[in-house]
Formats: C-alpha cells, structure tokens, sequence
C-alpha cells in the first residue's frame, strides 16, 4: 500500500473559472535617472515590497533580449523602471543590493541571469516565493496557479509577450506588469500572516507516493 502527502495544487481548468483580479494601486512609470532615485527612496521607507521583471519577448531560438522593465511595489503604489530607457542605473544596483528592504519576488534566479547582462550586482534581501510557498504545502510553481490557490481570483497573462521597449507602455502593458510585483508582496503577506490555512484549502489533495 502507498503512503500519500498532502499537497495544494489548481488544475488549468479551475484557473480559468476563476475571477480576473483588477490592480487596486497608483502605478508610476520611470524613464529617468532623476525619478529612479526619487521613487526608490519612497519605496525603501517600506520594510517588504514585490518585485518582478519583463522582457520584450524574442521569438527567435537561441536568443534573449535584455530586461526591459523592473517592477516594484508596494501594497497600493506600483513602479516600473524602463531599464532600456535608464539602464540599470547605481541606485537601482543598490536598491538590488539593500538587505534591509526585503523583496519578494518568484522564479528570481531567471531575472537576475537576464538582468546580469547589464551590470554586474550582488542581489540582497530577496524571497523567492517558489522556494517560500512549499512550507505552506503549496505544491504549483506558477505565480498565476499560486495567486489562486489563495485568493480564488486569476491573474491575466494576456500581456506576457507584448513589446517591452516599446516607445510608451499601454495601459493593459502597466496594469498587468504592476499586478505581477503587487501579487508577489500580497502573497508573501498573507501567507506570513497566518491567514491561510493549508488544512482548509479547497485545492487540497492526496499526493501518491512511490513505496
């Protein structure tokens, strides 16, 4: 007879059932040095922020672009730092580099290998909601699958492989950048919060385990 674990996981089909969630927040867009280090000094007088990266998308194999835009957030004010406007400016290295600002974020090893292609920086400070989530028997990797399993609502991705660089952002470009860097922090809030009750999810299930 097999032993099982528990462990939390959303199918696609109950993804898809779920409400698209709406971005409740301010967001501001940066394209210079100036505003950069204005809107990081506004941002480090928050103890935990999310964050989360996009790239404009190449559909050629064996090719990466350079990050476009970093995201970080608070729980009501989204910024989006076009790095191919600014670059990755000295006060965003040490923004990266601040342990004292705890940055949540998902999948970061991928953005930082994509964003070491600018500069060279030692990331600090960082949560990775992947490795985070497992302690709470999420079993999904994804922060769409994990953003439902907890709050019942689905984030859009119908912006994922729009153009990045592009000479101004679209508002569905903005909303749906900022949901993502919003989502991470909102997530690790919750969870460390003791408001989710892995018991009690409705995604719960019997995961078999070879003898």
């Amino acid at each position: 007879m097999n032993d099982g674990i528990y462990a939390i996981s959303i199918t696609k089909e109950q993804l898809a059932s779920l409400p698209t969630v709406s971005f409740p927040g301010q967001i501001t867009v940066i394209d210079t040095v100036e505003d950069a280090a204005t809107a990081l000094r506004q941002l480090r007088l928050h103890a935990v922020v999310g964050f989360d990266t996009e790239t404009k998308p190449s559909f050629r194999k064996g090719r990466t672009n350079m990050v476009s835009l970093i995201q970080i957030s608070t729980d009501s004010h989204c910024y989006l730092f076009r790095l191919n406007h600014i670059g990755l400016c000295e006060c965003i290295r040490e923004f990266i580099e601040d342990p004292t600002v705890i940055k949540i974020g998902l999948s970061l090893k991928d953005d930082f290998h994509v964003m070491h292609k600018l500069a060279e920086f030692t990331p600090a400070g960082f949560v990775d909601l992947q490795t985070f989530v497992k302690q709470y028997e999420i079993a999904d990797c994804s922060l769409q699958k994990i953003y439902g399993i907890i709050f019942n609502q689905r984030i859009s991705k119908s912006q994922r492989l729009s153009n990045w660089e592009a000479d101004n952002l679209t508002q569905s470009q903005q909303i749906y950048a900022s949901i993502d860097a919003w989502a991470c922090l909102k997530i690790y809030n919750h969870l460390n919060s003791g408001n989710f009750n892995p018991n009690l999810s409705p995604y719960r299930a019997t995961v078999a385990m070879a003898e």
